[in-house]
Order: C-alpha cells, then sequence, then structure tokens
C-alpha cells in the first residue's frame, strides 16, 4: 500500500525566532520520496535536522520577522517492520508524565481493570476510554491531561491518547504516544494515538476509532503530547495563519490485466470500520 501524506503551515513571526517543527515522517518509516520546504518571500532556510532516541525527525531553523511558508509532502511505499522495544523504553515509558498522570488515575484504574493484563488489559482500556469519551473538537484546551479528560468525559485524538496512557501505566503497563499521519481521518488534521509495550513490541491503540490502524504514519514519539508537538518555539511571537494536513492511501496501480483499478486497497486500509480492534497492530 501506497500512501501519501501533505502539510502546509503559514506562520507569522514578530521577531527572530528558534523555531522547531516536527511535520516529517520518522525515521523507520519507508519513505520513497519527500520534500520539505522553508521558505519566506524569495528567501529559502536550510533547517538542521535532528533525530531523537525514537527516530523522531525535528526540524530547527531561526526564522525571521515576516510571513514563513512551510511546505511538505512525502510518499511512503509499504510497511517498515516494527523494531523491538529496549528495556529503557519501557522503564521511561511507565513513569507519570505532564499529561499522562498515571499517578493520579491510579486507584480508578485499579478498581476499573482488577486482574486484567496483556492483551486483555490493552482491549478493555481501549474500550474504556472510547466508550466514556465523547469526541468534541474545539472544546479541549492544549493544558488539559488525562485527569481533565477523565473528569469532563470529552475532548480530541489527543486526549484520548493521554487517558489511555495514563490508565495503561497505572497498571504497570509501558505506554506512550505517537503523532501520526492518518490516511481516511475525518476530519483531516494531525493524528495522536497510544501504544502500549507488550512482549517486547510496541502496539497502537486508537480509543477514537476515528482511523484504521494499518494506515497510520508515524511522525513523533514521546511520554505525551509535550514531546510530540508539530511546532514549538522560544524568543518570540509566532501566529499560525494557515494550517491544512492530508492524508490518502493510493491503490494498487493496476489490475492483472493492465487496467485501472482502484480497489479494494482504498478502504480496507483507510476505512476505520474496517479495523478488527481487537487485533494487536504494530505502527513502523
Amino acid at each position: 500500500m501506497q500512501r501519501v501524506v501533505t502539510a502546509e503551515m503559514d506562520l507569522e513571526l514578530g521577531a527572530s525566532v528558534d523555531l522547531i517543527v516536527q511535520l516529517a515522517a520518522a525515521r523507520s518509516v519507508p519513505v520513497s520520496a519527500e520534500r520539505l520546504t522553508f521558505t519566506q518571500g524569495d528567501r529559502v532556510f536550510t533547517p538542521t535536522e535532528i533525530v531523537d532516541q525514537s527516530g523522531t525527525r525535528l526540524h530547527r531553523l531561526t526564522g525571521e520577522p515576516g510571513r514563513l511558508e512551510i511546505r511538505y509532502e512525502a510518499t511512503i511505499e509499504g510497511q517498515a517492520p516494527a523494531g523491538r522495544a529496549s528495556e529503557l523504553e519501557a522503564i521511561t515509558y511507565l513513569r507519570p508524565s505532564r499529561y499522562c498522570q498515571s499517578d493520579e488515575v491510579f486507584s480508578q484504574a485499579r478498581r476499573q481493570f482488577n486482574g486484567l493484563s496483556g492483551h486483555e488489559l490493552i482491549v478493555a482500556v481501549s474500550e474504556f476510554v472510547s466508550t466514556r469519551t465523547a469526541y468534541m473538537p474545539g472544546l479541549s484546551q492544549g493544558t488539559d491531561s488525562a485527569v481533565t479528560t477523565l473528569m469532563t468525559g470529552q475532548g480530541v485524538c489527543r486526549d484520548y491518547a493521554h487517558l489511555v496512557i495514563a490508565l495503561l501505566r497505572a497498571m504497570d503497563m509501558p505506554a506512550r504516544y505517537a503523532a501520526c499521519y492518518a490516511p481516511g481521518l475525518q476530519p483531516m488534521d494531525f493524528h495522536a494515538v497510544a501504544e502500549a509495550y507488550l512482549d517486547g513490541a510496541w502496539y497502537v491503540i486508537d480509543a477514537t476509532r476515528l482511523a484504521n490502524r494499518r494506515s497510520l504514519v508515524r511522525i513523533s514519539t514521546g511520554r505525551d503530547a509535550a514531546d510530540c508537538a508539530f511546532l514549538s518555539f522560544h524568543g518570540g511571537y509566532v501566529g499560525l495563519e494557515h494550517l491544512r494536513v492530508d492524508a490518502w492511501a493510493v491503490p494498487d496501480a493496476a489490475s492483472p490485466d493492465g487496467s485501472e483499478t482502484f480497489a479494494p486497497v482504498l478502504p480496507e486500509h483507510t476505512d476505520p470500520t474496517r479495523d478488527d480492534l481487537a487485533t494487536l497492530v504494530q505502527m513502523a
């Protein structure tokens, strides 16, 4: 399956600003073609690429006052085999973090999921968060945490992911946050999911049920959204003037007789209703 992902971001910079952008597909993703540009009028900026321990690619540059246009496009061919997790990762992602306060939801998690472990625990937590949380765009704040989401029962994808992560960590299962492109997502935007650690591997949990896990393209990985922001900056004012994200799967190019075909690859891999939620799925 081939997937194409794009992002457009226009920023208004009020001063010379240190910008850190996380838009590019992660190092592990099998990218066959890619283009990332930063332009300001006739000037083209060349960012510094920094790759963290999880394979997230950060692009850093100093922007000057005025309008900065950022464009990204990549084509992904097939699926790369997911790597094995390290012992250090498992320890890191057991600890409470800024938006995933597993220590504060410990008692409720223990009551709700008493006696569950492994695959059963992953399925139970995913189902609990999915059924107890209403997807409400525009109502959650960037500072909302897993505790907030548990109390209000509403949020967007980042909130669902934070609550899943906090509950799993409270049950002694390492869990982490992943930002990604999601072909078939409605409404289209950057997407966030949780990943649970089981038997040496990481498995995707999307409690929103808005995307098919097999189609996801990883951008960044971290303890929570604080590690995976698509934009962070230091030293001055930055206004987000325009943001557009898109992602789609490309069907097989031709049928055995050489004619064009557009089925069945597209719906199978991008339709959320065709994602078997009881199956463990890994993301490269």
